[in-house]
C-alpha cells in the first residue's frame, strides 16, 4: 500500500506523525488534525526538502494524543528520543527551544525576579533557546527540543492552569510574609501563593513533580497517581481546554507560511578586493532572522583571475558546497544582478543543488533578482522577507570590508618588515 493511501485510516484529532525508512525514523511532526496535516505532505506545492523526506519514506504512522497540548509534548520527547535526520538538518541544535525547571541550590540567581536566596525552594520553568542552556546548573530539568517559542510559550499558560507556579519573589520569613501583598497572578489562581506563605516549599515541590511528570509524556502515572491524592487535578488532565493553543498553533502555521525564509538559515555572500591584489569572498549567515556571527567565514579565491567576481563567487559557492559538515541554508541571498544569478543558477545545476536563492541588485533599486526555474510561490514568500535580505547583503558587504581592512593592516606590516 501506497504511503498516501494510508492517510484515509488517519483520524481528524491531535497527534503526531512519523515518516521512517528501514527503521530509521525521518521526519517527526504534529498536528490538530492527523488527516489533514498529513495529507499536505502529498501535494505537488511542498517544499523541495520536505518532498525528498516523502519520496525516502517506507513507513507512516501516528500516535493519537487526547490534546493538541500533549502531541507537542510527545512529539518533543520523540524528536530528543531520535533526532530524525529532516527534523535536525538545517537547524542548529542552539536554536531550538527547551523548557528548563532549575532544581536545587543556584536556581535563584537564574531568574530574573527571583533573586531571593531561598528561591531554590520555589523553582519555575523557563524557555530558553539552546544556546542558553550552559546557563543553568546540571540538576536543572530539560524538556524540548520545541520547534515554536510562541507555540512553547501558549503551552505553558494552558499547563499552568492545571500546576499552578510562581514566578515572583517568594516569601520566607513568617513576618515578612504576614506584611506580604499577593502578587496579580495569585489573585487569578495561576500562583499558588509563594509570595505570602500560602504553599510549603515541600507541597510546592509536589507540583513541579506532577508538572515534570506531565511534560515527559507521562500522563497516565501522573493521572494514577492524581486520582488519589488530587481527584479535582486528575479531573482536569482529562480534560484539557486547548481553545488558545490551537488558535496559537494556527497563527504560527500562518507565520510559518508568510516567512518560511526569515525563520530559518539564511547565507549571505559578497565579493571584495584588497589593493588589486587578493580577493575575497565573504559569507555571512542569519539564523531566524537575526545574525549569527560565529558562523560567519572568509574564503581568499585562490583560482579565479583577478578582479573577475563572477568566476570567484563560482569558487566560494563550491568551496561552500564541500563543506558537508556545515547545515545547509533554507536560502542563499547573492550581492548581485542578473549576471551572477544566471551564473549561481548554472553552477547548481552542473553540482544538482538544490537551495532556492536570490540576488539583490545594487544598480536595480535594491531589486530582488530571482532565477527562471523558481516557482511563483517561492518567489512570493521570499518576497515577505524582503527586510531580512537586506540586512544579510549589508551585513555581508560590511564584513567583506572589515576583512579586507584587517588583511590590509596585515599587508602593509609585511611589507614594511621585508623592507627593514
Amino acid at each position: 500500500m501506497r504511503l498516501k493511501d494510508k492517510i484515509i485510516k488517519f483520524p481528524k484529532k491531535p497527534g503526531v506523525y512519523v515518516f521512517s525508512k528501514n527503521g530509521k525514523v525521518l521526519y517527526i511532526g504534529r498536528a490538530t488534525r492527523l488527516r489533514d496535516r498529513v495529507a499536505n505532505y502529498f501535494r505537488k506545492d511542498i517544499d523541495s526538502r520536505i518532498a525528498e523526506m516523502v519520496s525516502m519514506a517506507t513507513k507512516l504512522e501516528y500516535h493519537e494524543t487526547d490534546s493538541l497540548l500533549e502531541a507537542i509534548i510527545l512529539e518533543a520527547n520523540l524528536i530528543k528520543k531520535y533526532w530524525p535526520k529532516y527534523n535536525i538538518k538545517d537547524k542548529d541544535h542552539r536554536s531550538f527551544v527547551y523548557i528548563v525547571i532549575p532544581l536545587g541550590h543556584g536556581y535563584a540567581r537564574i531568574g530574573k525576579n527571583n533573586t531571593d536566596s531561598h528561591g531554590y525552594d520555589y523553582p519555575r520553568p523557563f524557555i530558553v533557546r539552546g544556546r542558553e542552556l550552559k546557563k543553568f546548573p546540571v540538576s536543572a530539568k530539560v524538556f524540548g527540543p520545541y520547534q515554536s517559542y510562541y507555540i512553547v510559550r501558549h503551552a505553558l499558560k494552558i499547563i499552568r492552569r492545571i500546576f499552578a507556579y510562581s514566578t515572583c519573589k517568594p516569601c520566607v520569613e513568617a513576618l515578612d510574609c504576614a506584611r506580604a501583598k499577593p502578587c496579580f497572578d495569585y489573585q487569578i489562581g495561576l500562583c499558588p501563593g509563594a509570595c505570602i506563605g500560602a504553599i510549603s516549599p515541600k507541597d510546592y515541590q509536589k507540583n513541579i513533580d506532577n508538572l515534570v511528570l506531565f511534560l515527559k509524556g507521562e500522563k497516565n502515572k501522573l493521572l494514577k497517581k492524581t486520582k488519589k491524592e488530587n481527584p479535582d487535578l486528575a479531573k482536569h488532565l482529562q480534560h484539557i481546554h486547548d481553545v488558545a493553543l490551537i488558535s496559537s498553533e494556527y497563527q504560527v502555521s500562518s507565520i510559518k507560511y508568510q516567512r518560511a525564509y526569515q525563520a530559518g538559515r539564511i547565507e549571505g555572500y559578497d565579493i571584495s578586493h584588497l589593493a588589486g591584489k587578493e580577493t575575497f569572498g565573504s559569507m555571512v549567515v542569519f539564523i531566524n532572522g537575526e545574525a549569527d556571527k560565529r558562523e560567519y567565514r572568509l574564503f581568499k579565491i585562490k583560482s579565479a583571475p583577478s578582479h573577475d567576481d563572477l568566476r570567484a563567487l563560482q569558487e566560494v559557492l563550491s568551496r561552500r558546497l564541500n563543506h558537508q559538515e556545515w547545515p545547509f541554508p533554507n536560502l542563499i541571498m547573492i550581492d548581485g544582478g542578473r549576471p551572477q544569478i544566471q551564473f549561481v543558477e548554472k553552477l547548481f545545476a552542473d553540482k544538482n543543488v538544490q537551495i532556492p536563492f536570490v540576488g539583490i541588485s545594487k544598480y536595480g533599486g535594491d531589486k530582488l533578482v530571482f532565477p527562471k526555474n523558481l516557482k511563483p510561490s517561492q518567489r512570493d514568500l521570499i518576497k515577505t522577507s524582503y527586510q531580512t535580505l537586506l540586512k544579510v547583503r549589508e551585513e555581508a558587504h560590511r564584513f567583506a570590508i572589515r576583512a579586507s581592512r584587517n588583511k590590509r593592516k596585515g599587508l602593509f606590516i609585511n611589507n614594511q618588515k621585508k623592507t627593514q
